[in-house]
C-alpha cells in the first residue's frame, strides 16, 4: 500500500480508506507492506530541502530508490497505488515497472486531470483543463494555492507523466461511474477500469442507540470546496424562517474558513463547533443526529461521510452532483438538494425538523443500502478479485494496456 499522507491538520479520507482496507486485508490473512511519506515532515526539513519540494512533485529519485528496497524485500503481489503528492511523484510507476511488479492505482480525486485536485476554482465547479493535454488555464488562474511557482510543478508533472498513468497500471480503480466519465479524456484502456466503493466499516448504528437529538451534523473540511459557506447561508435562511427552539447544527472538522466559522458560530446559539474529533467520537455525533449534511460544492468522487451516516443508519443530505446521485436514493435512504442553492438546502433542513419520522424512515432505508451496496466484506472481496486481474494480466511496457485473447473480465469488478 503505497500513500503519501496529507498533513494531520486537514484529516483525509484519502489516508482513512488506506488505513481501513490496509486492516481489512491483514484480517483476511494477507500481509500488507505500508510504504509510505508524511507531508507534516516538510516543516521539520531544512530551507535547502524544503526549496526542493516541488522538484519532487515532478520525480523523486529518493522514492524511487527506497521503493525499489522495499519491491525488492518484500516481494509484493500487487503495488497498491493511492495518493502520490508531493513526495512520491510518479517515480513509483516506473519502479513497478522495472521491478515487474503488478500497479494497481486507485484515483481518489482529480489531480490528474486538474492542478488543484477538486475541480472547483472562484466557487463553483470548473472543468476547463479537463480535455486539455496541456492544462494551461491552471497557470493562468494559478489554481493551486493561488501561486504560479506552486502550480507549475504540478502541470509539469501532468503532461510529462500522462503516458505514464495511462499505461503503466495494471488496473485502475475509480469510486464512482461519474468520476470514470469524468476521466474519459485520460482515455485510460477501459477492460483495465472498475468502479469500486471506498471500504467503509461497519458502525453502531441508530437502531442499536435509538436516541437521537434535534441536532444535524456537518463533518469535514472546513472550506468552499466542502461547501462549508454554503452551509452557513443556508442555515441562517432555516433559521430565519423557522421560529422556536429548531436543530442545532455541530460542525466537526478544521480548515481554512475555520476562524470565519468560529466567529460565525459565536453569535448564533443553534451551532456547536467540537473541532477535530476522533473515529470514535465522530461516530458518537453521527449516531445521535437525524441526519448528516454534505453541501459540497465541488463534484466529489466519493461521499465517504455519506456512506458512514448510512452505516450508522442516519440519512445524508447532500448536494445533487457528482457521486452523490449514484451513492442517495433521493427521497428514500436520503436527499438531495440543487447544488450551490442555499435556498434548496434551507427548506431541507426546514424538512428534518418538522417531519422526524420521515427523516427517521429515512435512516433505516439508508442502513439497508449500507448493507446491500457497500457490505465491507464485499467490498474487500472486489479488491482482491481486482488484484488477481492486475496480477494475471500485468503491464510493463508502454504498449502493454491491450489484453490477450485469453482474457476474461472478473465478475462484479465493473461497479459498486
Amino acid at each position: 500500500m503505497l500513500h503519501n499522507r496529507y498533513r494531520s491538520g486537514a484529516p483525509s479520507g484519502e489516508t482513512r480508506v488506506v488505513e481501513q482496507e490496509s486492516k481489512a486485508l491483514v484480517d483476511r490473512g494477507h500481509a500488507v507492506e505500508r510504504f509510505e511519506r508524511h507531508s507534516d515532515d516538510i516543516e521539520q526539513w531544512s530551507w535547502a530541502k524544503r526549496v526542493m519540494v516541488p522538484g519532487r512533485v515532478i520525480w523523486s529519485n529518493e522514492t524511487r530508490r527506497a521503493l525499489a528496497q522495499v519491491v525488492r524485500a518484500f516481494r509484493p503481489d500487487v503495488v497498491h497505488i493511492h495518493n502520490t503528492f508531493p513526495l512520491m511523484s510518479p517515480s513509483v510507476l516506473y519502479t513497478c515497472r522495472r521491478e515487474h511488479v503488478p500497479a494497481v492505482i486507485t484515483i481518489h480525486n482529480y489531480k490528474l486531470l486538474c492542478a488543484s485536485g477538486d475541480l472547483f476554482r472562484d466557487g463553483s465547479p470548473c472543468h476547463e483543463c479537463v480535455d486539455r493535454r496541456v492544462p494551461v488555464p491552471a497557470l493562468n488562474h494559478r489554481c493551486y494555492r493561488g501561486s504560479l511557482a506552486a502550480t507549475s510543478p504540478i502541470v509539469i508533472g501532468m503532461v510529462a507523466h500522462r503516458s505514464a498513468w495511462r499505461t503503466m497500471g495494471s488496473a485502475y480503480i475509480f469510486l464512482s461511474e461519474a468520476q470514470r466519465a469524468t476521466f474519459s479524456s485520460m482515455r485510460l484502456p477501459p477492460a483495465r477500469t472498475f468502479v469500486k466503493a471506498n471500504l467503509i466499516p461497519r458502525l453502531a448504528s441508530q437502531q442499536d442507540n435509538p436516541e437521537r437529538d434535534r441536532l444535524v451534523a456537518y463533518l469535514g473540511r472546513l472550506d468552499a470546496a466542502k461547501g462549508i459557506p454554503l452551509l452557513m447561508e443556508a442555515w441562517d435562511l432555516y433559521r430565519a424562517a423557522n421560529a422556536g427552539e429548531g436543530l442545532q447544527l455541530v460542525i466537526a472538522g478544521s480548515g481554512p474558513l475555520e476562524s470565519r466559522v468560529a466567529e460565525w458560530a459565536v453569535g448564533r446559539p443553534s451551532v456547536m463547533m467540537v473541532g477535530i474529533l476522533s473515529t470514535t467520537e465522530c461516530a458518537a455525533l453521527v449516531t445521535r443526529a437525524r441526519a448528516v449534511i454534505l453541501p459540497s460544492q465541488w463534484e466529489e468522487t466519493f461521499g465517504l461521510v455519506a456512506i458512514e451516516a448510512m452505516a450508522a443508519g442516519v440519512p445524508p443530505v447532500a448536494a445533487a452532483h457528482g457521486s452523490f446521485p449514484e451513492l442517495i436514493r433521493d427521497g428514500t435512504d436520503g436527499v438531495l438538494f440543487e447544488p450551490g442553492n442555499a435556498a434548496s438546502l434551507a427548506r431541507v433542513l426546514h424538512d428534518v425538523d418538522s417531519d422526524p419520522q420521515r427523516y427517521k424512515a429515512y435512516g433505516e432505508a439508508a442502513s439497508r443500502t449500507y448493507e446491500q451496496r457497500f457490505d465491507p466484506d464485499r467490498n474487500i472481496d472486489q479488491l482482491l478479485r481486482i488484484y488477481r486481474f492486475a496480477s494475471d494480466y500485468r503491464v510493463f511496457r508502454d504498449d502493454g494496456c491491450s489484453l490477450g485473447a485469453d482474457y476474461v473480465a472478473p465478475e462484479s469488478t465493473q461497479s459498486n
